[in-house]
This record gives C-alpha cells, sequence and structure tokens, in this order.
C-alpha cells in the first residue's frame, strides 16, 4: 500500500485519464440525476415544519431561497475545479491536487466514515420507519435489509448500477413534481398571513439564520457529479453540466414545494414534523392527507420511501468512487480500486458495511448532525482550491467565481462553528476523524519513504 508522492501521481495522471474517460458511460443528463437523486431526501419534507414555529411564511422562503444561493456559490466553485482537473474523487481528489495530500487523505476518510456511510444510515432508518407505518416490520431489521440490497444492486454490475438509478431518479423527479401539483391545484398557492407561536421579539435574524445549518444538510447533494467525474463521455464539460442543471433544478423545486406547503399548512398543522420520530410524518403527510383525506397519508408513506430509496442508491453509487481514487494514490489497498468497465466492489461494500454499522448504533439526529459537518468542512476546504487555481495562473478562474468560492467557504466556516456549538457530539467526533486521518497518513507516507 506504498503512496506515491503528488510529483509521481501527476506523471501517470494523463494515461489514467484517457483510460477513464475511454471508460465513461454517463452523460451529463444522468450526471444531473446523480445530483437531483443526492440532493432530495428528509430534510425538505421536515425543516419547514420546525421553521413555521418561529418564522414568518415569507421568511421561510427566504431562508430556502438563501440555501439555494449558497448552493449555487457551491456549485459555481466546484464546476471550476472541475472544468479543469476532470477526475473522480470529488473533495478527495481536489483537495490533494491543489492545497495539500494530507488535507485531500482526511477528506477521503471523512467521506468514507461520515460522509457518505452515515446519510446511507440516515435514509435506511427513514425508509424503514415509513415502511413500518405499511406494513409491522422491525425498523432495524428492515433498515439493515435496505442497506444491504442497494450496496448489492451497485458492487458488481456498472450497467445494472447505472440503469437502476436513472429510473429511481425519474420516479423521485415525478413524485416530488406530482407532490407541488397536488398542493397547487388542489389547495392553496396563496401566501398566507399566519404569524408564528414561538417567534422571539428581536431574535429574527438569528433564528433565520440557524435555520441554515438544516437548510444546507438538505440542499447537501449538489456536487455529486464530481466523485464520478472520469467516468463521464467528457468529464471536463459533462460534470460541470451536470452540477449547474442537477442543483438548480433543485432550487427551483424546493421553492416550489416550500411554497405549496406554507400556503396549505399553518404553524400547528406544520407542527407534526415534532413527532417525526415517533409517528414518521412529514410535511407531505399533513399535505396530501389534508388535501386528499385519509388515503393521503398512505401515498405520502408510499412517496418517501420510494425518495429514501433513491437517495440511498445515489450515495452508494458516489461514495466508493471516493475510495477507489485513494486506492489508485495508494492510500487504501489495491483491491478498492475500480476496474475499466465495473464498479469499484470492495469499495461499495466497505461503504455499506460502514452504513450498516451507523444503522445499529446511531439515531437518525445524530447521523444527520455528524453528516453535516463533515459536509460542511470539506465542501468549505474544496472551495478554496480555486483561490489556488487563480494563483498558480494556469487555467485561472474568472474574478467573479473566486469572489463566490470565498463567500461560500465563509459561510461554510460559519455553519460549521454552528454544528460544534450546538451539537456536543459533531466537534468530538469531526476531531476523532481527524486526528485517525493524520495519522494514517503519516503511516502511509513513512512506509512509502521506507519502501523507496
Amino acid at each position: 500500500m506504498n503512496a506515491p508522492p503528488p510529483r509521481a501521481r501527476a506523471t501517470v495522471r494523463t494515461a489514467r485519464d484517457a483510460s477513464a474517460h475511454a471508460a465513461g458511460r454517463l452523460g451529463w443528463l444522468s450526471g444531473a440525476g446523480l445530483v437531483v437523486a443526492n440532493m432530495v431526501g428528509a430534510g425538505v419534507l421536515l425543516s419547514t415544519g420546525f421553521m413555521a414555529q418561529i418564522l414568518e411564511p415569507t421568511a421561510i422562503l427566504a431562508a430556502w431561497a438563501l440555501g439555494a444561493a449558497l448552493a449555487l456559490l457551491g456549485a459555481a466553485s466546484y464546476a471550476t475545479i472541475a472544468a479543469v482537473n476532470g477526475r473522480s474523487g470529488g473533495e478527495y481528489r481536489y483537495l490533494s491536487d491543489y492545497l495539500h495530500p494530507s488535507l485531500g487523505y482526511v477528506a477521503g476518510w471523512g467521506s468514507l466514515l461520515l460522509g457518505f456511510a452515515a446519510p446511507v444510515a440516515v435514509d435506511a432508518l427513514a425508509v424503514a420507519a415509513f415502511v413500518r407505518v405499511l406494513v409491522p416490520l422491525p425498523v432495524t431489521g428492515t433498515a439493515a435489509a435496505c442497506v444491504v440490497g442497494v450496496t448489492l444492486l451497485h458492487a458488481f454490475d456498472l450497467d445494472a448500477s447505472r440503469r437502476s438509478q436513472n429510473v429511481l431518479v425519474a420516479v423521485k423527479l415525478a413524485l416530488i413534481v406530482g407532490l407541488i401539483a397536488t398542493g397547487a391545484l388542489l389547495g392553496s398557492t396563496s401566501l398566507p398571513d399566519w404569524v408564528p407561536p414561538d417567534a422571539t421579539e428581536g431574535r429574527f435574524l438569528e433564528d433565520f439564520l440557524l435555520q441554515q445549518y438544516w437548510i444546507a444538510f438538505a440542499f447537501s447533494g449538489w456536487n455529486a457529479a464530481v466523485y464520478v467525474a472520469g467516468e463521464f463521455r467528457d468529464p471536463r464539460r459533462d460534470v460541470v453540466r451536470a452540477v449547474w442543471t442537477g442543483c438548480t433544478a433543485v432550487g427551483v423545486l424546493y421553492l416550489a414545494l416550500n411554497w405549496v406547503f406554507v400556503a396549505n399548512l399553518d404553524p400547528a398543522a406544520a407542527k407534526v414534523v415534532f413527532a417525526y420520530e415517533t409517528q414518521h410524518a412529514t410535511l407531505a403527510h399533513a399535505l396530501l392527507e389534508r388535501l386528499v383525506g385519509p388515503v393521503g397519508a398512505m401515498l405520502a408513506a408510499g412517496i418517501i420511501i420510494l425518495l429514501f430509496l433513491s437517495a440511498m442508491s445515489a450515495m452508494t453509487f458516489v461514495g466508493p468512487r471516493v475510495y477507489a481514487a485513494m486506492a489508485d494514490d495508494g492510500y487504501l489497498p489495491r483491491r478498492f480500486r475500480a476496474r475499466e468497465g465495473r464498479p469499484p466492489s470492495w469499495s461499495v461494500l466497505l461503504q455499506g458495511t460502514i452504513a450498516l454499522a451507523f444503522v445499529l448504533t446511531h439515531d437518525i439526529r445524530e447521523a444527520v448532525a455528524s453528516a453535516s459537518s463533515v459536509l460542511i468542512l470539506f465542501s468549505g476546504l474544496t472551495a478554496l482550491c480555486v483561490l489556488r487555481l487563480r494563483a498558480r495562473g494556469a487555467a485561472s478562474p474568472p474574478l467573479l467565481t473566486t469572489v463566490a468560492a470565498t463567500i461560500y467557504a465563509g459561510c461554510n466556516a460559519w455553519l460549521l462553528y454552528l454544528g460544534v456549538t450546538r451539537f456536543g457530539h459533531v466537534g468530538w467526533q469531526l476531531l476523532v476523524v481527524v486526528a485517525i486521518a493524520l495519522l494514517a497518513y503519516a503511516a502511509t507516507r513513512w512506509r512509502a519513504s521506507r519502501a523507496a
């Protein structure tokens, strides 16, 4: 498991990129679907219910618009880097190439332990909870079965993996659009004037900004295409299109969906989300039950099961490409590498195993906070790679993109501070992951130097 130094990796990059390009099977539309599938999950069906208790309707929509703007700032940063780099691996690849290999290594382990495995576990637990609404099956056992099933789906056949992912994305989009259309056609589309019951005078700005921590999780996944960049037909062109198209589409869908929620559900009705852990109810349940009747809750459960399965599938497709890239560079055993025309089977199985451990040991809120912290930290650091590209002078990004990257990195620093101060376990989990990863990186480099 000897790790070649960065300069040595750079000398073999051209040949490896050519091979990856030849084997690429994804077009930009599939990439955009991958982005959508990663982004749309539980957050958008829950967050507004909590927000309705402290923010008025216009402020809620403004908060989601701000979240969309921040995601697009991040998308601008990543798209700029992807247009220059064109390789798989996401934050691991970019931080390794443009800041320092140790940062990339830590980001890779953060993705492995918290960035992808934890969200897969969150979605599996959600699927199991909503299955139980329909059929009395044990939550933990059902969640474990979902993780195993999705892992096996993506572990061995690349064509089957890609096709099943495309189908799930199409179903997810149809369901979200159908939910918006139902609310618009059967309910109200006028912005209401209800007053939030728990609003505190003089704390509006603080309450408004605090929502961005959860909204950031709802928007996470806009960078999904960069993790599999090497599997696109034309990475430097298609990844940029996929990131922009997917992120913009989800931003529009989220705003439309939340408009329907605030127009049809007052704070009392939206309070159903406080019972999510015990009664497994979301704003979709409340909306459909109000507009369609008792059968609406059953329909909502089915919709949400499919949404979460699609998100699980997308993250199981994307995440293992990070570990495969680490194996390419010698930071993981060679068996975790991807073979041409095949998925990185051992990497898929590794992520599935860790997700299974999360299912058995964490509750949903802890896993969400842990995943959010990793996503916020490393996406903010990756945005700084734009500044490094500009400093190098080669393929220098536009000034506007540099400004966008700087703003995005600053916002992420604030969100990370918020998470560490508000959720006690987030800080120590990040410290543990970073410390272990740095020690492992040092040991790997030491072995590499001795072998040389």
